[in-house]
């Protein structure tokens, strides 16, 4: 039975985290931790004593634990549709079809045998970060890989809002020229 509530990703450094790592909070509780890469869509997490390597592998997002062999994945993710938001997941053998919630404030309903398994939001905020609320029947594993995914779709909108207001502006920045 895995502890059903809500995760949170919390500021890196803080919650006795090293700098440049990423607390994913249970109640206040670090329960795992997140290496996020700035560059690529890539990071290393901490759930328990296992090590997981999140990885983007041509059109899909990808966890394999870091004894596994290069290029294997236990989780995956791959997007269905741009114009949609649709993702499908699998996890360890368990599909969870991902569908977009709200457009506008970035969040996502996770579902597995036609039943809702989890849901996304965010803290809110001036710099608001990702959360995810699961079934006490998702493993924290999975979950983290879901919240990491959340990060990666979070990161793509940013990008492609902010090359719109680029294009739309015909690169203009703000002092002129």
């Amino acid at each position: 039975m895995v502890e059903p509530g809500m995760l949170e990703l919390g500021k890196a450094g803080s919650s006795g985290v090293a700098k440049g790592v990423l607390p994913v909070l249970r109640d206040g509780v670090v329960v795992a931790q997140l290496r996020a890469s700035n560059w690529k869509e890539a990071a290393t997490a901490v759930v328990g004593e296992r090590e997981w390597v999140f990885a983007k592998q041509k059109r899909e997002l990808t966890g394999r634990w870091s004894a596994d062999p290069e290029g294997s994945a236990r989780l995956r993710a791959r997007q269905v549709s741009l114009w949609k938001g649709t993702w499908e997941a699998d996890l360890e053998g368990t599909p969870v079809a991902v569908a977009s919630l709200s457009v506008w404030k970035g969040t996502h309903r996770f579902t597995s045998g036609g039943k809702t398994v989890g849901e996304s939001g965010s803290t809110g905020g001036w710099s608001p970060r990702p959360t995810l609320t699961c079934a006490g029947t998702v493993p924290l594993e999975h979950q983290v890989f879901l919240l990491w995914l959340e990060v990666v779709i979070g990161r793509r909108n940013q990008a492609a809002i902010t090359g719109a207001t680029v294009a739309a502006t015909g690169g203009a920045t703000a002092g002129g020229s």
